[in-house]
Protein backbone atom coordinates (compact mmCIF):
# COMPACT_ATOMS: atom_id res chain seq x y z
CA UNK A 1 0.00 0.00 0.00
CA UNK A 2 1.34 3.87 -0.34
CA UNK A 3 0.85 4.92 2.50
CA UNK A 4 0.53 1.99 5.37
CA UNK A 5 1.02 4.07 8.03
CA UNK A 6 -1.31 7.07 7.42
CA UNK A 7 -4.13 4.35 6.25
CA UNK A 8 -3.79 2.74 9.53
CA UNK A 9 -4.16 5.96 11.76
CA UNK A 10 -7.38 6.62 10.42
CA UNK A 11 -8.83 2.94 10.10
CA UNK A 12 -10.54 0.97 13.37
CA UNK A 13 -9.58 -2.62 14.55
CA UNK A 14 -11.70 -4.74 12.70
CA UNK A 15 -11.36 -3.10 9.70
CA UNK A 16 -7.33 -3.52 9.52
CA UNK A 17 -8.41 -7.02 10.71
CA UNK A 18 -10.44 -7.47 7.96
CA UNK A 19 -7.46 -5.72 5.72
CA UNK A 20 -5.06 -8.51 7.48
CA UNK A 21 -6.64 -11.34 6.34
CA UNK A 22 -7.20 -10.23 3.18
CA UNK A 23 -3.28 -9.48 2.65
CA UNK A 24 -2.50 -12.79 3.84
CA UNK A 25 -4.76 -14.41 1.90
CA UNK A 26 -3.41 -12.65 -1.55
CA UNK A 27 0.17 -13.29 -0.26
CA UNK A 28 -0.91 -17.17 -0.23
CA UNK A 29 -2.47 -17.73 -3.46
CA UNK A 30 -0.60 -20.19 -5.70
CA UNK A 31 1.66 -18.70 -8.39
CA UNK A 32 -0.64 -17.88 -11.71
CA UNK A 33 -4.14 -17.70 -9.42
CA UNK A 34 -3.58 -13.98 -8.54
CA UNK A 35 -4.07 -13.09 -12.06
CA UNK A 36 -3.02 -9.54 -11.53
CA UNK A 37 0.13 -8.38 -9.64
CA UNK A 38 -0.34 -8.85 -5.73
CA UNK A 39 0.57 -5.23 -5.83
CA UNK A 40 -2.25 -4.48 -8.07
CA UNK A 41 -4.28 -6.14 -5.68
CA UNK A 42 -3.02 -4.71 -2.68
CA UNK A 43 -3.74 -1.28 -4.37
CA UNK A 44 -7.60 -2.47 -4.86
CA UNK A 45 -7.23 -3.01 -1.11
CA UNK A 46 -6.31 0.36 0.04
CA UNK A 47 -9.45 1.79 -2.20
CA UNK A 48 -11.72 -0.44 -0.03
CA UNK A 49 -10.35 0.66 2.96
CA UNK A 50 -10.91 4.33 2.24
CA UNK A 51 -14.22 4.05 1.36
CA UNK A 52 -14.75 1.97 4.49
CA UNK A 53 -13.08 4.29 6.21
CA UNK A 54 -14.85 7.68 4.64
CA UNK A 55 -18.94 5.23 4.81
CA UNK A 56 -17.82 4.90 8.86
CA UNK A 57 -16.92 7.88 9.36
CA UNK A 58 -19.51 9.84 7.57
CA UNK A 59 -22.91 7.90 6.85
CA UNK A 60 -25.69 8.98 8.63
CA UNK A 61 -26.47 6.66 10.64
CA UNK A 62 -23.18 4.60 13.10
CA UNK A 63 -22.16 1.31 11.16
CA UNK A 64 -21.09 -2.15 12.18
CA UNK A 65 -18.08 -2.85 10.60
CA UNK A 66 -18.02 -6.28 10.79
CA UNK A 67 -21.62 -5.93 8.77
CA UNK A 68 -20.40 -4.13 6.14
CA UNK A 69 -17.36 -6.15 5.82
CA UNK A 70 -19.52 -9.09 5.39
CA UNK A 71 -21.64 -7.43 3.12
CA UNK A 72 -18.80 -6.49 0.94
CA UNK A 73 -17.12 -10.01 0.66
CA UNK A 74 -21.10 -11.78 0.11
CA UNK A 75 -21.32 -8.57 -3.16
CA UNK A 76 -18.07 -10.39 -4.39
CA UNK A 77 -19.06 -13.52 -4.50
CA UNK A 78 -22.41 -12.94 -6.01
CA UNK A 79 -20.42 -10.57 -8.91
CA UNK A 80 -18.86 -14.51 -9.49
CA UNK A 81 -21.50 -17.29 -10.60
CA UNK A 82 -24.78 -18.07 -9.07
CA UNK A 83 -23.94 -20.43 -6.68
CA UNK A 84 -20.94 -18.71 -4.81
CA UNK A 85 -21.74 -17.41 -1.78
CA UNK A 86 -20.59 -16.33 1.82
CA UNK A 87 -22.14 -18.48 4.54
CA UNK A 88 -22.01 -16.90 8.18
CA UNK A 89 -21.94 -18.96 10.87
CA UNK A 90 -25.30 -19.88 11.53
CA UNK A 91 -25.65 -20.54 7.48
CA UNK A 92 -22.81 -23.19 7.31
CA UNK A 93 -25.09 -25.13 10.02
CA UNK A 94 -27.97 -24.94 7.77
CA UNK A 95 -26.11 -25.78 5.36
CA UNK A 96 -24.35 -29.14 6.77
CA UNK A 97 -28.04 -29.94 8.29
CA UNK A 98 -29.13 -30.10 4.50
CA UNK A 99 -26.76 -32.27 3.35
CA UNK A 100 -27.98 -34.36 6.15
CA UNK A 101 -31.50 -34.13 5.42
CA UNK A 102 -32.65 -32.95 8.95
CA UNK A 103 -34.36 -30.04 7.80
CA UNK A 104 -37.57 -28.30 8.38
CA UNK A 105 -39.27 -26.32 5.45
CA UNK A 106 -41.15 -25.85 2.36
CA UNK A 107 -38.51 -28.23 0.05
CA UNK A 108 -37.31 -26.51 -3.46
CA UNK A 109 -34.11 -25.33 -5.08
CA UNK A 110 -34.00 -21.75 -5.42
CA UNK A 111 -31.31 -19.83 -7.55
CA UNK A 112 -31.18 -16.18 -8.55
CA UNK A 113 -32.22 -15.26 -12.34
CA UNK A 114 -32.01 -11.99 -13.05
CA UNK A 115 -32.03 -10.53 -9.80
CA UNK A 116 -35.37 -12.44 -8.44
CA UNK A 117 -35.55 -15.98 -6.48
CA UNK A 118 -36.39 -18.39 -8.88
CA UNK A 119 -37.30 -21.95 -8.01
CA UNK A 120 -34.29 -24.50 -9.68
CA UNK A 121 -36.64 -27.74 -8.53
CA UNK A 122 -39.42 -28.46 -5.81
CA UNK A 123 -38.41 -31.85 -4.21
CA UNK A 124 -41.04 -34.63 -4.78
CA UNK A 125 -43.50 -35.25 -1.74
CA UNK A 126 -42.34 -32.20 0.17
CA UNK A 127 -45.12 -29.18 1.07
CA UNK A 128 -44.02 -27.34 -2.16
CA UNK A 129 -44.32 -29.73 -4.43
CA UNK A 130 -48.15 -30.68 -3.43
CA UNK A 131 -49.26 -26.59 -3.55
CA UNK A 132 -47.86 -26.95 -7.33
CA UNK A 133 -44.57 -24.78 -6.86
CA UNK A 134 -42.93 -25.42 -10.75
CA UNK A 135 -39.28 -25.03 -11.92
CA UNK A 136 -38.87 -21.76 -13.05
CA UNK A 137 -41.76 -20.27 -11.33
CA UNK A 138 -40.17 -16.73 -9.62
CA UNK A 139 -40.63 -16.06 -5.85
CA UNK A 140 -41.34 -12.34 -5.92
CA UNK A 141 -42.18 -11.88 -1.92
CA UNK A 142 -42.14 -14.09 1.00
CA UNK A 143 -44.60 -13.11 3.72
CA UNK A 144 -45.19 -10.02 2.24
CA UNK A 145 -41.76 -8.86 1.74
CA UNK A 146 -40.26 -8.27 -1.33
CA UNK A 147 -37.01 -10.96 -2.89
CA UNK A 148 -35.23 -8.08 -4.88
CA UNK A 149 -31.74 -8.67 -4.14
CA UNK A 150 -31.82 -10.53 -1.37
CA UNK A 151 -29.91 -13.13 -1.07
CA UNK A 152 -29.90 -16.77 -1.23
CA UNK A 153 -29.13 -17.55 2.43
CA UNK A 154 -31.66 -14.75 3.37
CA UNK A 155 -34.54 -16.74 1.64
CA UNK A 156 -33.42 -20.16 3.04
CA UNK A 157 -33.76 -18.48 6.00
CA UNK A 158 -37.25 -16.81 5.39
CA UNK A 159 -38.06 -20.07 3.96
CA UNK A 160 -37.45 -22.48 6.61
CA UNK A 161 -38.76 -22.38 9.68
CA UNK A 162 -40.26 -24.70 12.65
CA UNK A 163 -42.68 -27.70 11.64
CA UNK A 164 -46.35 -26.97 11.11
CA UNK A 165 -45.48 -23.00 10.50
CA UNK A 166 -46.99 -21.13 7.71
CA UNK A 167 -45.14 -19.27 4.78
CA UNK A 168 -46.75 -17.33 1.99
CA UNK A 169 -44.87 -17.41 -1.09
CA UNK A 170 -45.85 -14.93 -3.65
CA UNK A 171 -45.13 -16.58 -7.16
CA UNK A 172 -44.92 -15.19 -10.92
CA UNK A 173 -45.38 -17.87 -13.67
CA UNK A 174 -44.96 -17.58 -17.29
CA UNK A 175 -48.16 -17.01 -18.80
CA UNK A 176 -49.64 -15.41 -15.83
CA UNK A 177 -51.01 -11.80 -15.63
CA UNK A 178 -50.11 -11.42 -11.53
CA UNK A 179 -48.21 -13.01 -9.19
CA UNK A 180 -50.70 -15.47 -7.12
CA UNK A 181 -50.41 -15.64 -3.09
CA UNK A 182 -49.59 -19.47 -1.68
CA UNK A 183 -49.81 -20.51 1.55
CA UNK A 184 -47.62 -23.48 2.92
CA UNK A 185 -47.10 -25.28 5.47
CA UNK A 186 -43.32 -25.98 6.79
CA UNK A 187 -42.81 -29.68 7.15
CA UNK A 188 -39.56 -31.97 7.56
CA UNK A 189 -38.44 -32.29 3.93
CA UNK A 190 -38.30 -36.28 4.09
CA UNK A 191 -34.88 -37.56 5.20
CA UNK A 192 -34.58 -40.29 2.61
CA UNK A 193 -34.30 -39.31 -0.48
CA UNK A 194 -34.92 -43.02 -2.13
CA UNK A 195 -38.20 -44.18 -3.01
CA UNK A 196 -39.10 -47.49 -4.66
CA UNK A 197 -41.99 -49.52 -6.00
CA UNK A 198 -42.81 -52.11 -8.65
CA UNK A 199 -44.30 -50.82 -12.40
CA UNK A 200 -45.23 -54.10 -13.16
CA UNK A 201 -43.85 -57.52 -12.20
CA UNK A 202 -40.42 -57.69 -13.00
CA UNK A 203 -40.34 -53.69 -14.26
CA UNK A 204 -39.15 -51.80 -10.82
CA UNK A 205 -38.70 -47.90 -10.29
CA UNK A 206 -36.55 -46.02 -7.93
CA UNK A 207 -36.88 -42.09 -7.57
CA UNK A 208 -34.23 -40.70 -6.10
CA UNK A 209 -35.02 -37.12 -5.19
CA UNK A 210 -31.99 -35.70 -4.42
CA UNK A 211 -28.04 -36.75 -3.27
CA UNK A 212 -27.83 -36.98 0.58
CA UNK A 213 -25.19 -38.36 2.84
CA UNK A 214 -27.48 -41.78 2.54
CA UNK A 215 -28.92 -41.91 -0.76
CA UNK A 216 -26.61 -44.30 -2.53
CA UNK A 217 -26.79 -46.86 0.89
CA UNK A 218 -30.59 -46.75 0.63
CA UNK A 219 -30.57 -47.07 -3.01
CA UNK A 220 -28.51 -50.46 -2.54
CA UNK A 221 -30.84 -51.40 0.92
CA UNK A 222 -33.74 -50.63 -1.95
CA UNK A 223 -32.51 -52.72 -5.43
CA UNK A 224 -31.76 -55.68 -2.65
CA UNK A 225 -35.09 -55.18 -1.35
CA UNK A 226 -37.06 -55.21 -4.66
CA UNK A 227 -34.75 -58.42 -5.83
CA UNK A 228 -35.50 -60.31 -2.63
CA UNK A 229 -39.13 -60.44 -3.89
CA UNK A 230 -38.46 -61.12 -7.90
CA UNK A 231 -35.98 -60.94 -10.22
CA UNK A 232 -35.77 -57.74 -11.70
CA UNK A 233 -36.22 -57.77 -15.67
CA UNK A 234 -35.66 -53.76 -15.93
CA UNK A 235 -35.11 -50.90 -13.88
CA UNK A 236 -36.66 -47.52 -14.77
CA UNK A 237 -34.01 -44.42 -12.20
CA UNK A 238 -36.11 -41.65 -12.24
CA UNK A 239 -34.31 -38.48 -11.73
CA UNK A 240 -36.44 -35.76 -12.75
CA UNK A 241 -37.01 -32.87 -10.26
CA UNK A 242 -33.27 -33.75 -8.47
CA UNK A 243 -31.84 -30.47 -7.96
CA UNK A 244 -28.40 -32.67 -7.14
CA UNK A 245 -26.49 -32.64 -3.66
CA UNK A 246 -23.43 -34.76 -2.77
CA UNK A 247 -20.93 -35.66 -5.50
CA UNK A 248 -19.37 -38.72 -4.05
CA UNK A 249 -22.89 -39.73 -3.77
CA UNK A 250 -23.34 -39.22 -7.39
CA UNK A 251 -20.19 -41.21 -8.19
CA UNK A 252 -21.08 -43.98 -5.73
CA UNK A 253 -24.33 -44.59 -7.13
CA UNK A 254 -23.14 -44.79 -10.47
CA UNK A 255 -20.51 -47.21 -9.37
CA UNK A 256 -23.65 -49.68 -8.80
CA UNK A 257 -23.72 -50.24 -12.50
CA UNK A 258 -20.52 -49.66 -13.46
CA UNK A 259 -17.31 -52.12 -13.47
CA UNK A 260 -14.75 -49.92 -14.67
CA UNK A 261 -13.97 -46.77 -16.45
CA UNK A 262 -14.38 -42.85 -15.84
CA UNK A 263 -17.36 -41.94 -13.99
CA UNK A 264 -16.85 -37.84 -13.82
CA UNK A 265 -13.41 -35.72 -13.98
CA UNK A 266 -13.24 -32.15 -12.64
CA UNK A 267 -11.31 -29.66 -13.84
CA UNK A 268 -10.16 -26.35 -12.17
CA UNK A 269 -7.38 -23.62 -12.18
CA UNK A 270 -5.00 -25.16 -9.97
CA UNK A 271 -3.93 -28.89 -9.34
CA UNK A 272 -6.06 -30.13 -6.45
CA UNK A 273 -9.37 -29.77 -8.37
CA UNK A 274 -8.62 -31.80 -10.74
CA UNK A 275 -9.65 -35.27 -9.89
CA UNK A 276 -11.06 -38.49 -11.84
CA UNK A 277 -13.20 -40.38 -10.46
CA UNK A 278 -13.60 -43.61 -11.73
CA UNK A 279 -15.74 -47.44 -11.23
CA UNK A 280 -14.18 -49.93 -8.54
CA UNK A 281 -16.19 -52.71 -10.22
CA UNK A 282 -16.72 -54.40 -6.49
CA UNK A 283 -20.49 -54.35 -5.87
CA UNK A 284 -22.54 -56.84 -7.36
CA UNK A 285 -22.82 -57.06 -11.81
CA UNK A 286 -26.37 -56.24 -12.59
CA UNK A 287 -27.14 -57.41 -15.83
CA UNK A 288 -30.92 -55.96 -16.26
CA UNK A 289 -31.55 -52.60 -18.65
CA UNK A 290 -31.58 -49.26 -17.05
CA UNK A 291 -33.46 -46.37 -18.42
CA UNK A 292 -33.16 -43.12 -16.53
CA UNK A 293 -35.72 -40.51 -16.73
CA UNK A 294 -34.71 -36.55 -16.55
CA UNK A 295 -36.07 -33.53 -17.07
CA UNK A 296 -35.26 -29.76 -16.90
CA UNK A 297 -35.49 -29.79 -13.06
CA UNK A 298 -32.33 -32.50 -13.20
CA UNK A 299 -29.30 -30.88 -12.19
CA UNK A 300 -25.61 -31.22 -10.88
CA UNK A 301 -25.39 -34.80 -9.20
CA UNK A 302 -28.05 -36.26 -10.99
CA UNK A 303 -26.47 -34.90 -14.38
CA UNK A 304 -23.90 -36.76 -13.24
CA UNK A 305 -25.38 -40.06 -12.88
CA UNK A 306 -27.82 -39.29 -16.50
CA UNK A 307 -24.36 -38.75 -18.15
CA UNK A 308 -22.34 -41.40 -17.27
CA UNK A 309 -24.69 -44.19 -17.38
CA UNK A 310 -25.66 -42.56 -21.20
CA UNK A 311 -21.57 -42.66 -21.85
CA UNK A 312 -20.97 -45.66 -21.00
CA UNK A 313 -24.46 -47.38 -23.06
CA UNK A 314 -25.45 -48.46 -19.84
CA UNK A 315 -28.44 -46.83 -19.77
CA UNK A 316 -31.11 -45.18 -22.04
CA UNK A 317 -31.83 -41.43 -21.27
CA UNK A 318 -35.58 -40.57 -21.47
CA UNK A 319 -37.26 -37.29 -20.97
CA UNK A 320 -36.12 -33.67 -21.34
CA UNK A 321 -32.89 -31.96 -21.72
CA UNK A 322 -31.59 -31.55 -18.16
CA UNK A 323 -30.91 -28.41 -16.14
CA UNK A 324 -27.09 -27.89 -17.21
CA UNK A 325 -25.17 -27.25 -13.88
CA UNK A 326 -21.99 -28.79 -15.01
CA UNK A 327 -19.89 -27.11 -12.06
CA UNK A 328 -18.51 -28.16 -8.78
CA UNK A 329 -19.05 -25.95 -5.68
CA UNK A 330 -16.51 -26.59 -2.91
CA UNK A 331 -17.09 -26.05 0.78
CA UNK A 332 -14.50 -23.71 3.05
CA UNK A 333 -14.70 -23.40 6.29
CA UNK A 334 -13.61 -20.24 8.01
CA UNK A 335 -12.21 -19.46 11.54
CA UNK A 336 -14.95 -18.18 12.75
CA UNK A 337 -17.63 -20.90 12.12
CA UNK A 338 -18.48 -19.07 9.14
CA UNK A 339 -17.92 -20.48 5.15
CA UNK A 340 -17.78 -20.19 1.44
CA UNK A 341 -19.55 -21.88 -0.91
CA UNK A 342 -16.88 -21.51 -3.86
CA UNK A 343 -17.35 -23.08 -7.50
CA UNK A 344 -13.91 -23.75 -7.75
CA UNK A 345 -14.41 -26.53 -11.22
CA UNK A 346 -16.13 -28.17 -13.86
CA UNK A 347 -16.95 -31.09 -14.22
CA UNK A 348 -16.79 -33.45 -17.39
CA UNK A 349 -18.78 -36.53 -18.13
CA UNK A 350 -16.04 -39.83 -19.39
CA UNK A 351 -16.14 -39.05 -22.60
CA UNK A 352 -14.62 -35.16 -21.65
CA UNK A 353 -17.65 -33.22 -22.65
CA UNK A 354 -18.56 -30.23 -20.43
CA UNK A 355 -22.45 -29.80 -19.63
CA UNK A 356 -22.05 -26.01 -18.02
CA UNK A 357 -25.12 -24.66 -19.59
CA UNK A 358 -25.79 -27.41 -22.14
CA UNK A 359 -27.38 -29.92 -19.83
CA UNK A 360 -27.19 -34.06 -20.64
CA UNK A 361 -29.79 -34.00 -23.85
CA UNK A 362 -32.01 -37.79 -23.77
CA UNK A 363 -31.27 -40.04 -26.33
CA UNK A 364 -35.27 -40.03 -26.63
CA UNK A 365 -36.82 -36.47 -25.74
CA UNK A 366 -40.33 -37.19 -24.38
CA UNK A 367 -42.52 -34.16 -22.53
CA UNK A 368 -45.14 -35.04 -20.03
CA UNK A 369 -47.85 -32.51 -21.90
CA UNK A 370 -50.85 -33.74 -20.46
CA UNK A 371 -53.20 -31.37 -19.47
CA UNK A 372 -53.67 -32.18 -15.90
CA UNK A 373 -49.61 -31.88 -15.17
CA UNK A 374 -49.78 -28.21 -16.88
CA UNK A 375 -52.63 -26.89 -16.25
CA UNK A 376 -52.84 -23.57 -14.52
CA UNK A 377 -55.30 -22.95 -12.06
CA UNK A 378 -57.27 -21.02 -14.04
CA UNK A 379 -57.37 -23.60 -16.75
CA UNK A 380 -55.05 -21.82 -18.99
CA UNK A 381 -52.04 -23.99 -20.62
CA UNK A 382 -48.84 -22.00 -20.44
CA UNK A 383 -46.11 -22.28 -23.08
CA UNK A 384 -42.82 -24.25 -21.67
CA UNK A 385 -40.99 -22.17 -19.78
CA UNK A 386 -37.72 -23.66 -18.76
CA UNK A 387 -35.12 -22.56 -16.46
CA UNK A 388 -31.98 -23.98 -16.95
CA UNK A 389 -28.25 -22.93 -15.87
CA UNK A 390 -27.57 -21.15 -19.23
CA UNK A 391 -30.36 -18.59 -17.96
CA UNK A 392 -28.59 -17.14 -14.28
CA UNK A 393 -27.00 -14.45 -14.68
CA UNK A 394 -23.21 -14.83 -14.35
CA UNK A 395 -23.38 -18.98 -15.04
CA UNK A 396 -19.65 -20.44 -16.12
CA UNK A 397 -19.96 -20.70 -20.01
CA UNK A 398 -18.99 -24.21 -21.55
CA UNK A 399 -15.15 -24.83 -22.48
CA UNK A 400 -15.89 -27.59 -24.92
CA UNK A 401 -41.63 -46.40 1.48
CA UNK A 402 -41.40 -49.60 -1.37
CA UNK A 403 -44.50 -50.39 -2.81
CA UNK A 404 -44.80 -54.41 -3.21
CA UNK A 405 -45.84 -56.54 -6.10
CA UNK A 406 -48.51 -57.99 -3.60
CA UNK A 407 -50.30 -55.43 -3.46
CA UNK A 408 -52.75 -54.63 -0.66
CA UNK A 409 -55.97 -53.88 -2.75
CA UNK A 410 -57.17 -52.06 -6.23
CA UNK A 411 -57.32 -48.75 -5.57
CA UNK A 412 -53.43 -48.80 -5.52
CA UNK A 413 -53.11 -51.01 -8.65
CA UNK A 414 -55.54 -48.14 -9.79
CA UNK A 415 -53.51 -45.38 -8.55
CA UNK A 416 -50.30 -46.56 -9.77
CA UNK A 417 -52.35 -47.03 -13.80
CA UNK A 418 -53.44 -43.14 -13.81
CA UNK A 419 -50.25 -42.58 -13.06
CA UNK A 420 -48.74 -44.23 -16.05
CA UNK A 421 -51.66 -42.87 -18.49
CA UNK A 422 -50.77 -39.49 -17.20
CA UNK A 423 -46.98 -39.98 -17.02
CA UNK A 424 -45.77 -39.84 -20.70
CA UNK A 425 -42.08 -39.66 -19.48
CA UNK A 426 -42.62 -42.94 -17.17
CA UNK A 427 -44.84 -45.01 -19.43
CA UNK A 428 -42.40 -44.65 -22.56
CA UNK A 429 -39.52 -45.94 -20.05
CA UNK A 430 -41.40 -48.93 -19.02
CA UNK A 431 -42.57 -49.66 -22.91
CA UNK A 432 -38.56 -50.02 -24.07
CA UNK A 433 -37.93 -51.65 -20.87
CA UNK A 434 -40.16 -54.27 -22.07
CA UNK A 435 -39.44 -53.81 -25.50
CA UNK A 436 -35.46 -54.93 -24.59
CA UNK A 437 -37.01 -57.95 -23.40
CA UNK A 438 -39.52 -59.01 -25.64
CA UNK A 439 -36.70 -58.74 -28.78
CA UNK A 440 -33.64 -60.04 -26.63
CA UNK A 441 -31.24 -57.91 -28.69
CA UNK A 442 -28.71 -56.98 -26.27
CA UNK A 443 -28.75 -57.58 -22.43
CA UNK A 444 -27.93 -54.02 -22.08
CA UNK A 445 -29.34 -50.63 -23.45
Amino acid sequence: MKNPRNLAAKLSLPILGALLFLAIAVWQLPDGVAGKSQQDTYRHLETFANVLHIVQQSYVEEIDAEEAIQGAIRGMLQALDPHSSFLRADDFKELQMETKGTFTGIGIEISMRDGVLTVVSPIEGTPAFRQGLRAADRIVRIDGESTKDISLMEAVKKLRGPKGTEVVVSIMREGWTEFRDITIVRDLIPIHSVRSKWLEPGYAHIRISNFQAKTTRDFRTALEDLQKEQEISGLVLDLRNNPGGLLDQAVQLTDVFLERGIIVSTKGRIREQNMIFEATGNGPAYRFPIVVLVNEGSASASEIVAGALQDHQRAMIIGTPTFGKGSVQTIIPLNDGAGLRLTTARYYTPSGVSIQAKGITPDVEVRNDDPALLENRDGAKPPHQILRERDLPHHIDNDTDAQRQSRESNGEEDELQQQLARDRQLQSALMLLKGVQVFGERTRL
